[in-house]
């Protein structure tokens, strides 16, 4: 895996929130950086986003090829350019989007109660490894980058997994950054995303740790 990812950094942001369906504020932020996005890009660029493009790299290097197996960082984008509006699913959700288009990083983004065990480990999906994408049904993460707790896969960068989602019934978000082109941008990313929990989640107590410094 350092091998493949030598650049490879990463953040984990862990807070009490507050969910709800819909928060207006936080969609005026989508709203107006969505029409940034238009004006300021296109889809045959989006893949060339630093953060976008270093995710991309991460997958060659393990055998996948992502533009079958898109991050979901540049399928957000590319959504947006073709003229789509954003799904709107939730505030976390939303948020985690907002904050992954903006910046070009794929972010997990989890319901923390329903990890399984004390550790999450950061490896690369095997042949066969059972794993459910939210809303993708069974995914082929085998060549991926993928976050692992004591039960299995619950994070790649195409999609997380629908046992640990977050739903509005979250208490403790567990977000993770993953900086495949190094720590360049993730102290911005942790801003951004430290703001929007503050503004919209009722964010209370939080912990912000380092992976692979």
């Amino acid at each position: 895996m350092k091998k493949a990812w030598p650049a490879y950094r990463g953040i984990a942001i862990y807070a009490e929130v507050v969910n709800t369906p819909f928060n207006e504020e936080l969609w005026k932020e989508i709203n107006t950086f969505t029409e940034e996005l238009r004006h300021s890009s296109d889809i045959d660029s989006t893949k060339l986003q630093t953060a976008i493009q270093a995710t991309r790299n991460a997958y060659k290097a393990c055998g996948k090829d992502p533009s079958r197996y898109r991050p979901s960082a540049e399928s957000l984008r590319r959504r947006l350019l073709r003229g789509l509006s954003l799904y709107q699913i939730d505030t976390l959700v939303d948020l985690i989007n907002l904050v992954s288009l903006k910046t070009g990083y794929s972010i997990g983004g989890f319901d923390a109660d329903k990890i399984q065990g004390r550790d999450i480990v950061l490896g690369i999906g095997r042949k066969d490894e059972p794993y459910e994408g939210i809303g993708r049904g069974t995914l082929n993460i085998e060549g991926m980058p993928v976050y692992r707790d004591a039960k299995g896969g619950i994070g790649t960068p195409t999609s997380d997994n629908e046992r640990t989602k977050m739903s509005l019934e979250t208490r403790h978000i567990l977000a993770i950054i993953n900086g495949y082109d190094g720590e360049e941008g993730l102290d911005a990313a942790i801003e951004l995303t430290r703001n929007l929990l503050t503004s919209h989640a009722q964010m209370g107590a939080y912990q912000i740790i380092h992976i692979n410094r």
